[in-house]
């Protein structure tokens, strides 16, 4: 089993920073792709930003220039940098890792983050 923790949202002004980290943990070979959704209630789960192992990544139209994706391959963690917080960006975010071994899948219990304006 893979277990991801999630730390780092909360409630935060218009234009200030958020840091979300996520730690993957359990029986790990090899991890893919990282990265980091969010959703509000009714609507779908819309990709914020993915990074490989490589380093190779890619952001949502809304959060280029804001965000930053990074990852810790020796500490299997990604992490998820916003800055220029607008009200819009206030959702539930998930992290996602995509392993070697099935299920390959998984997903973290979701943190808050909330942008008063």
């Amino acid at each position: 089993q893979v277990q991801l923790v999630e730390s780092g949202g909360g409630l935060v002004q218009a234009g200030g920073s958020l840091r979300l980290s996520c730690a993957a943990s359990g029986r790990i070979f090899s991890i893919y792709v990282m990265g980091w959704y969010r959703q509000v209630p009714g609507k779908q789960r819309e990709l914020v930003a993915t990074i490989t192992t490589a380093g190779n990544t890619a952001y949502a139209d809304s959060v280029k220039g804001r965000f930053t994706i990074s990852r810790d391959n020796a500490k299997n963690t990604v992490f998820l940098q916003m800055n220029s917080l607008k009200p819009e960006d206030t959702a539930v975010y998930y992290c996602k890792v995509v392993v070697s071994t099935a299920p390959s899948v998984h997903w973290g219990q979701g943190t808050q983050v909330t942008v008063s304006s």
